[in-house]
């Protein structure tokens, strides 16, 4: 009867470490997920500052003011510039075709 009562005692405590070392385990994981949700949350609030710079820097009236003041590029007069009218795509293929131009 002793030895069964040691062999349970010995099972007892081995089953409470067990215990005690998962929950701690358990726990120790918890912060590490709550610590890199954070991070997370972080690094998305990093991207919106970063798309809304992007932007910033990307704009028409940003790009035009620097063209025209820090590269002097100024737009062109009406006699310089030149309409291109486009090909159709069919119209082209079917001239190559046939050996002729398209009109």
């Amino acid at each position: 009867m002793l030895r069964l009562n040691l062999f349970l005692l010995l099972v007892t405590v081995i089953c409470a470490i067990g215990t005690v070392s998962s929950n701690h385990r358990a726990r120790k994981l918890f912060t590490e997920i709550e610590r890199e949700q954070a991070h997370m949350r972080d690094l998305d609030v990093e991207w919106g500052q970063l798309q809304l710079e992007q932007s910033t820097w990307a704009s028409h009236a940003r790009i035009e003011s620097i063209a025209r003041d820090k590269l002097r590029m100024r737009l062109p007069a009406p006699g310089q510039t030149m309409t291109i009218e486009a090909v159709r795509p069919r119209a082209a293929i079917a001239a190559i075709r046939q050996g002729g131009e398209e009109r």
